[in-house]
């Protein structure tokens, strides 16, 4: 919503400077976007008239005009069709600077050039283009061209919030302004305009809970081609509306002064009554806009014994609009419930300010104001004969008085305000009110549609008194410590952890493609969103996993060669076993996981090192850092994201965790990846859980270390020789791990070779050769006897 600020003065006398007025606004919830000049800083452009036209010798479109600029004259080409002799229009001197562009002597087609004469759109006016702005008649030559159009006149632009319709105009704004300042709102005098013939013409409303009031006027015999006073035109342009024609620039004049949408119909062009009703299957109307719209018995028509003329509080039809040719008009002034227009623009794909305005809430009291304000404007500017007003009402909504209790309204504000100031507040916005002691009750007025409950009232005595007003306390609640779990991580620590392993994180959206559901989740049937905001995100995710390849996407999409993101959020289960709670709905579940994905080289480019890709066991040394010092246990086990060799289920202390592996080949190839992509997903209960640390007496004696090569089948895994070996460990075997793994055309057919190292120490004396030697025998005997492991040679 632009305001320009001259015309917001005309309403209410303020002695506040601009900027202040702006802060004001904003800070009671009007916010001010911008307040800018009309026009850039004009330096060099002086009034220029034009003594004489004449054709250009080697250009058939330009002219050479002379052209008076006070003390001097100057020869001018111009390629403006609208320039004739006699005529004043801004003239840009040599030297004049324009948007940043200097204006020099040129010459253009062999003749010389001593300035430019200019339209709006170069003075940065507006964007019409189309010939020289026109000046005043009674302008003199040489005078400031930007003095003379007042360019330095400020234009408030607002960003309003969709319950404040009623700001959607000068009067809205201007009243803000009085409640604000305490100054007096100057009410525009309206008078009721004599009728000078006894022409009406039939109205009915068939549908009322559309349309609840029609208010009509016929004009005759008047002027349609007169041209807009300049003064009209200048404010409309400076609200950003283009001037078009004498009658439509009236109505939206009084749409942007009053907040009233008017329309103008052609009155020999109706046939027959205006019935306001639902549209009707089959039923089209072209539009002003060129548009051919189809209706139906959700879209509120406008109509005559022809059909569909117009939608309702949208648009007019091109059928019955009032051209420069009209002689009989008819002034529509309606009220159309929000419910009634809401939406309907959207589905045609346009919006029109008229939709804007009774889609949030027309004042349904200024209806009658709204046809004689446009009639006296349409008699000053075009004549006529205006006929009597016809005020159909057939339902107005009802609007039931709020009652505010004193004490509840300061509790809330934070403030002891007075019930005498609260009064004043609703005083000065014009609110009818009763009661000063305990509670007060507000009769909400016609143009305001947001004032229906208590928490209203206590925002509009917040807000006038001042939000910046309010002082700031600190809280009185009393500050306690909550011990934290030793035995339990906070998920921000697990962030850290994994962050610490080289990974970046990510916040994604929880829908996504139900494709990605079905590629990475095996999912057929996921959770659908009701009203998604995009089709392309209409489910709601069970797995990280397709939002993490989407990242990896984006950014090797990007030329990032090494990649590495991770990100902690909710998946979305179905499980009827469920209950509404805090973050449950019934029927489904909403656990917290972790998950994350490497990409390319498994380290930085480097000297030290030959360059590799990322691969499962990079994936899975990180999970076990992360999760130290709890021990991981994986299980070979399919999935339908990973690769199905190269892919394991993840147990913490034997209970399910998640998943880790490479992305199987068939996602590799269809999403675009050249190189493999390892995850990891896990429950982030499992890992926020952590072992109370253990104290294990040192010991001051060396270590003993025997490593083991063992020849076994190749279907058994090393997990399960450790889990042999864990069973019967002797008690001075402190650490044993894999270390190598070899199959090659040296060992037999079906076979493979593992090497474990075995680290033995005792806390009260060095370990003997012999000791030691027993311990290896031990264990190389238990892996034979259980799982038929020899020793390699």
């Amino acid at each position: 919503m632009r305001v320009p600020e001259n015309w917001l003065r005309s309403f209410v006398d303020i002695k506040i400077k601009t900027i202040d007025l702006a802060h004001l606004l904003t800070m009671s919830g009007l916010e001010v976007e911008s307040c800018e000049p009309v026009a850039p800083p004009l330096d060099g452009v002086v009034v220029g008239k034009i003594l004489s036209v004449e054709k250009h010798p080697n250009a058939d479109k330009l002219t050479v005009c002379s052209v008076d600029a006070g003390k001097e004259k100057f020869q001018v080409v111009c390629g403006a069709p609208n320039v004739r002799t006699g005529m004043l229009a801004p003239l840009a001197l040599v030297g004049a600077k324009l948007r940043d562009l200097e204006f020099r002597n040129s010459r253009l087609r062999g003749v010389d050039s001593q300035g430019m004469l200019c339209s709006a759109k170069e003075l940065g006016l507006s964007e019409d283009h189309s010939g020289l702005l026109e000046l005043p008649a009674d302008a003199k030559p040489g005078a400031d061209v930007g003095k003379l159009l007042r360019l330095g006149e400020r234009v408030f632009t607002f960003k309003l919030t969709p319950n404040r319709a009623d700001c959607l105009s000068v009067l809205g704004i201007a009243r803000e302004v009085a409640a604000l300042t305490g100054a007096k709102l100057k009410v525009l005098k309206i008078g009721k305009i004599k009728e000078k013939n006894p022409s009406k013409h039939p109205v009915r409303i068939t549908d009322a809970d559309g349309c609840g009031r029609f208010a009509g006027r016929v004009i005759r015999n008047v002027n349609a081609a007169a041209p807009t006073p300049g003064w009209m035109r200048e404010r409309l342009e400076r609200a950003g509306q283009r001037s078009i024609s004498a009658l439509v620039d009236v109505t939206n004049y009084v749409m942007l002064e009053l907040g009233r949408p008017l329309h103008v119909y052609d009155e020999d062009k109706l046939r027959g009554a205006i019935d306001v009703r639902w549209g009707r299957a089959g039923e089209k109307v072209l539009l002003l806009n060129g548009q051919e719209a189809a209706v139906d018995s959700s879209v509120l028509c406008i109509t005559d014994d022809s059909g569909a003329i117009g939608l309702a509080g949208i648009m007019g039809g091109e059928s019955t609009k009032a051209e420069t040719t009209t002689k009989n008009l008819f002034l529509e002034s309606a009220f159309f419930f929000p419910g009634a227009i809401a939406g309907r623009a959207r589905r045609y794909n346009f919006a029109s300010d008229a939709s804007h305005r009774f889609e949030r809430g027309v004042d349904f009291a200024n209806n009658v104001d709204g046809i004689e304000r446009a009639t006296q404007l349409i008699l000053d500017i075009c004549g006529g004969e205006p006929g009597p007003t016809v005020d159909l009402v057939k339902r107005l909504p009802k609007r039931k008085p709020v009652r505010m209790r004193v004490a509840r309204a300061q509790k809330v504000i934070g403030m002891p305000i007075e019930a005498k100031e609260m009064a004043g507040v609703f005083e000065r916005l014009g609110f009818a009110f009763k009661g000063k002691g305990k509670e007060i009750v507000v009769d909400p007025p016609s143009y305001r549609f947001d004032i229906e409950i208590e928490e209203d009232l206590i925002e509009e005595i917040a807000r006038v008194h001042g939000f910046d007003n309010i002082p700031a306390h600190p809280p009185r609640a009393p500050a306690k410590m909550h011990a934290q779990a030793e035995a339990r991580r906070t998920l921000h620590e697990v962030r850290e952890r994994v962050a610490a392993c080289d990974y970046q994180e990510t916040i994604n959206f929880s829908f996504v493609e139900p494709v990605w559901e079905a590629d990475f989740a095996g999912e057929s049937k996921p959770i659908r969103l009701l009203n998604p905001i995009a089709s392309q995100a209409s489910v709601m995710r069970s797995s990280l996993i397709g939002s993490l390849v989407a990242n990896i996407r984006y950014n090797h999409a990007r030329k990032l060669p090494r990649i590495r993101v991770f990100e902690v959020g909710r998946v979305f289960l179905r499980d009827p076993s469920a209950a509404d709670g805090a973050l449950a709905v019934a029927g489904l579940r909403q656990p917290m996981r972790v998950g994350g994905a490497a990409y390319g080289p498994a380290l930085d480019e480097q000297w030290a090192s030959p360059s590799r890709a990322v691969d499962f066991y990079d994936v899975k040394a990180d999970l076990e850092a992360i999760c130290a010092p709890r021990s991981l246990r994986f299980e070979a086990a399919p999935h339908p994201a990973l690769h199905p060799g190269r892919s394991a289920r993840v147990r913490i202390d034997g209970e399910p965790a998640g998943w880790v592996g490479e992305l199987h080949p068939r996602w590799q190839q269809k999403y675009e990846l050249p190189h493999p992509v390892a995850l990891f997903e896990l429950e982030a209960d499992c890992l926020v859980a952590a072992p109370l640390p253990r104290l294990a007496q040192p010991s001051r004696f060396p270590p003993v270390v025997r490593d083991i090569a063992l020849l076994v089948d190749a279907g058994i895994s090393a997990q399960a020789l450790l889990d042999a070996a864990e069973e019967e460990r002797p008690a001075i075997v402190q650490e044993l791990r894999l270390f190598d793994l070899y199959q090659g055309p040296s060992l037999p057919a079906g076979k493979k070779s593992l090497a474990f190292r075995v680290v033995m120490k005792d806390t009260e004396r060095t370990l003997t050769d012999t000791e030691a030697d027993s311990v290896r025998d031990a264990l190389v005997g238990l892996w034979g006897r259980r799982l038929g492991a020899i020793l390699r040679s």
